[in-house]
């Protein structure tokens, strides 16, 4: 029985032996956006010794040069900027050996008719180049998320649209707005068609919890950044939310579980060619999770404050030189603050939706045979742990 059918696998992954490398493998991954909070955990994961359709090769795709943090993974490393045609070709049409594309890569612009345009060309760019120069290629999984069902960013905050009724099911119909997400979904379903027997798979998780400095939508890295500048100052750790967020229930997609549900739809016979839900199957509420950040950065007082709403992008103005005090007294990794806290998505979540959190369904993936979970709170203490080990927050 596959390990993700079991239920959770845990945080800790079985180290590699240096002598335990294939001198064949059975399938070969291209991860496009692979220093992103998802493509790190596809890093990690696809190279184990018992992970299915294995043993993997893996190439991992990303636009910044490789970073530290990601140097242990056993992966070969190509910078690429796949929204260049020119040096998507370049790069990308000499792998010819990959089997399978995991696309968890995305940009963000000003407006979502520019991002409709910029992540639909990057996409397209990647599809169109493997298709033509990878002739054993077989799958292609593409990540998404909960915005297929709320709208995006620009119009969650406009309060112009209506969004579905949750819980949220893969068949809900789209919404009338502009959204990258469908823009990427049209764009697979075209490019499938140019391979026969090619198959696909549209991964939507929620709110990320998981591990990538860098990554524009990390949540846990932003309030461990946010909670290790209020130790340093002495202040209260309050919650630069809303009342209705605090009060209600919200979910979230542990990154390792996302990269667990994507290995499995591209191996799993029956998970072909469908659009599945990912999150860790349970709930909680932020008032809860406050205490546990609170007890991981060893501060004694937290909590909401009622009748003010002030956002993280408000509270952290003019604190570049507290961050760097911080990474100098502490021995941190060298990081500038607009480095590591990405203080609009966390106001976005917590304190301007002007709804409850979308709450997704998993039946279909539970009836499909993924019947992997996680607990939303020790997946917190994870990713927190792992941001301490690799010396980003203190």
């Amino acid at each position: 029985m596959s390990w993700w059918w079991a239920g959770a696998i845990g945080a800790a992954k079985k180290k590699l032996e240096e002598d335990e490398t294939p001198k064949s493998f059975q399938s070969v991954a291209l991860v496009v956006g692979v220093t992103g909070i998802v493509g790190n955990s596809l890093a990690e994961i696809l190279p184990l010794s018992d992970t299915p359709g294995g043993p993997w090769k893996v190439y991992g795709v990303a636009r910044r040069p490789r970073p530290h943090w990601h140097a242990e993974h056993r992966i070969e490393y190509i910078q690429c900027d796949v929204s260049d045609p020119k040096d998507t070709e370049s790069k990308l049409s000499q792998l010819t050996d990959v089997t399978h594309i995991f696309y968890v890569s995305w940009v963000n612009r000003t407006t979502e008719t520019d991002n409709c345009e910029i992540n639909g060309s990057m996409l397209r760019n990647v599809l169109h180049t493997l298709i033509l120069n990878a002739p054993n290629l077989r799958h292609i999984c593409l990540q998404t998320g909960a915005k297929h069902y709320v709208g995006s960013f620009e119009y969650i905050t406009s309060g112009k649209i209506e969004p579905h009724d949750p819980p949220f099911t893969e068949d809900l119909p789209r919404l009338n707005t502009p959204n990258f997400f469908y823009v990427q979904e049209d764009i697979l379903l075209q490019e499938i068609e140019k391979k026969q027997g090619l198959t696909w798979s549209v991964h939507r998780p929620n709110t990320i919890f998981g591990f990538s400095p860098y990554s524009l939508m990390n949540i846990v890295g932003t309030l461990c950044v946010y909670a290790a500048i209020c130790k340093y100052e002495g202040k209260p750790l309050l919650f630069p939310g809303n009342k209705v967020t605090w009060e209600s229930y919200s979910e979230v997609s542990d990154a390792d579980l996302i990269a667990e549900h994507q290995i499995w739809a591209a191996v799993d016979p029956y998970a072909k060619n469908e659009a599945f839900n990912v999150n860790n199957g349970d709930i909680f509420k932020w008032k809860h999770l406050w205490k546990v950040l609170a007890e991981q950065f060893g501060i004694e007082k937290y909590g909401l404050e009622e009748g003010k709403n002030v956002g993280l992008k408000e509270m952290m103005k003019g604190k570049e030189s507290v961050w760097e005090k911080i990474v100098n007294e502490k021995g941190l990794q060298k990081t500038r603050l607009e480095e590591v806290g990405f203080w609009w998505f966390v106001d976005i979540l917590l304190s301007m939706m002007p709804m409850e959190s979308p709450i997704l369904c998993m039946n279909k993936s539970k009836e499909h045979g993924f019947l992997g979970f996680r607990n939303s709170k020790s997946s917190l203490i994870t990713w927190i742990d792992k941001m301490k080990a690799f010396k980003i927050v203190p």
